[in-house]
């Protein structure tokens, strides 16, 4: 579940955890508070009751309840503001592009994805690629892209300088698409016109296959090790830094 809320999941359910706590806070001051005016008026009405029998009368400031305390409620707002600072520090601090994810350092999910009809590269058809393919023994970079996503043309320069690298080119590390909700023709579209760095491309139409990776947008992008275990996953688009970072740690679990 987690994986499926996403980056911040854990400040997702806390706030809703949050809003119910602030919520409770309202209603409990509201009760206390109706319940301090019951009694102040039923007080006020005995002290009539007994000036009324000794023949004095009542002023209306002398029967009037007493003015509410506004700390009562102020209380709910400042815990809400505490609440909020400690959900913000935790918002923006850290890198965001690494996710803690539940999958990491298990085997990936078996999936079943479709190869992208019509690419071809060198004359010859792209395959899909599945599970077994990423228990061959070399490590496997899994880039998810879709052609409707801008950031994916932003980090697509570094995807194609990574696949001429000598890592990739020397079968040591292998490149693959995970294309996410797109349209056939578009997909191809965007590789035949920004280069097509992938070994393999499969098609994620539905997007189901990408729920069992715990992908919740795109790009992003997963290290596989040689055993086909996830070993990291980058949420975002590449830049030289990452990208670089990466290829190296996938080339060096290939001896």
């Amino acid at each position: 579940m987690m994986d499926l809320l996403g980056q911040h999941a854990g400040f997702i359910l806390a706030a809703y955890l949050a809003a119910a706590v602030i919520l409770l806070g309202l209603a409990a001051t509201i009760l206390l508070d109706r319940r301090a005016q019951r009694r102040a008026l039923a007080a006020l009405e005995e002290r009539g009751a007994g000036r009324r029998s000794g023949g004095h009368a009542m002023s209306e400031a002398s029967v009037s309840p007493p003015r509410r305390s506004p700390w009562l409620f102020a209380i709910p707002l400042l815990i809400f503001a505490a609440l909020a600072a400690v959900f913000a520090k935790g918002l923006f601090s850290g890198d965001a592009s690494k996710v803690p994810s539940a999958l990491i350092g298990k085997p990936a999910p078996a999936i079943t994805l479709t190869p992208l009809e019509g690419l071809q590269r060198d004359g010859q058809p792209v395959p899909t690629f599945s599970i077994t393919d990423l228990a061959k023994g070399k490590a496997t970079i899994v880039n998810v892209f879709a052609s409707w996503c801008a950031p994916c043309r932003v980090e697509h320069p570094f995807l194609v300088a990574m696949a001429d690298s000598a890592a990739v080119k020397q079968g040591k590390v292998a490149l693959v698409g995970f294309n996410y909700k797109d349209e056939t023709e578009n997909a191809r579209r965007f590789l035949g016109a920004l280069g097509n760095p992938y070994s393999a491309v499969g098609v994620d139409r539905a997007g189901r296959a990408a729920i069992d990776w715990g992908v919740y947008g795109v790009p992003e992008t997963f290290l596989i090790g040689p055993d086909g275990r996830i070993l990291e996953k980058h949420v975002g688009p590449l830049d030289g830094q990452a990208a670089s970072r990466i290829l190296a740690k996938a080339a060096a679990l290939v001896k």
